[in-house]
């Protein structure tokens, strides 16, 4: 397997940086657009007299109800997480081209992009299933609002912890480290290419899935803390001193489950 990569730049020319950069910031708008029309729907149906009479009831979870919950948290997650994966997606779109340069078999980069995009349709999947039990435990309400400061405390304190994890770190690493998941992982062809973003996923996933577990603690289509732990997510992934993020984040979360849990000690 020859991988023919050239960190740190990867030797793409500005004008195919750009254009990378450029897709990825509208898949993410387009993203984010979804999201934002999703919360805005929540919140008229916040304001709707029926929802109000309705109160802290379950929701009916159908068919339709399970879809449309699971394509608003893959979507969302999708709206999250391709910031950070910026750098993964110039490395696959940097060897590929010098294959086809090359004359060699090449793979077109959205190909890597949808196998990362089922990896956390995956987690969309799961993240259904869970607000599916918490809302017919009534820890979550039909407007997808925490219910529960016992659950609210837990899981911050819970996402601290696992910032402070070894496998946290080793997910982490893989996750701000291009050019060693692909000479680890290179896969060629398009399967191969779907497989690759599939396993880079999983690393994130590993890496960031305690963290969106939070949107359940506070509330799923919040924007104000989707965007938060977008930011912290994408803090942690690309800036110097991952280790700093890390830990500050993780020490944090658990200072603020901690002060968020003393008023059900008193």
């Amino acid at each position: 397997m020859s991988v023919d990569l050239a960190p740190p730049s990867y030797g793409l020319p500005r004008r195919d940086r750009i254009a990378i950069a450029a897709a990825v910031a509208v898949v993410c708008l387009l993203a984010w657009l979804f999201t934002a029309y999703q919360a805005s729907t929540m919140q008229a149906m916040d304001m709707d007299p029926a929802m109000m009479m309705a109160g802290d009831r379950p929701m009916t979870w159908t068919a339709a109800q399970f879809a449309i919950v699971f394509v608003m948290w893959s979507v969302m997650m999708m709206a999250m997480m391709l910031p950070g994966i910026s750098p993964m997606v110039t490395a696959f779109a940097a060897i590929n081209r010098r294959r086809r340069e090359r004359e060699a078999p090449y793979v077109a980069t959205g190909v890597f992009v949808v196998g990362y995009a089922i990896a956390w349709s995956c987690f969309g999947a799961a993240a259904t299933a869970i607000q599916w039990q918490l809302d017919a435990r009534g820890l979550v309400s039909p407007m997808m609002t925490a219910t529960s400061p016992a659950l609210t405390a837990g899981l911050f304190v819970l996402a601290g912890v696992y910032q402070l994890s070894p496998l946290k770190e080793v997910c982490l690493r893989h996750c701000r480290s291009p050019v060693g998941f692909i000479l680890s992982e290179w896969r060629d062809g398009a399967v191969g290419a779907v497989v690759m973003g599939l396993r880079h996923g999983l690393f994130c996933i590993g890496c960031c899935a305690a963290l969106m577990l939070l949107l359940f603690a506070v509330a799923i289509m919040d924007l104000r803390w989707v965007a938060a732990l977008t930011l912290l997510v994408t803090a942690e992934k690309l800036l110097p001193k991952a280790h700093v993020w890390r830990r500050a984040i993780g020490l944090g979360l658990i200072l603020v489950g901690l002060l968020q849990g003393v008023p059900l000690v008193l």
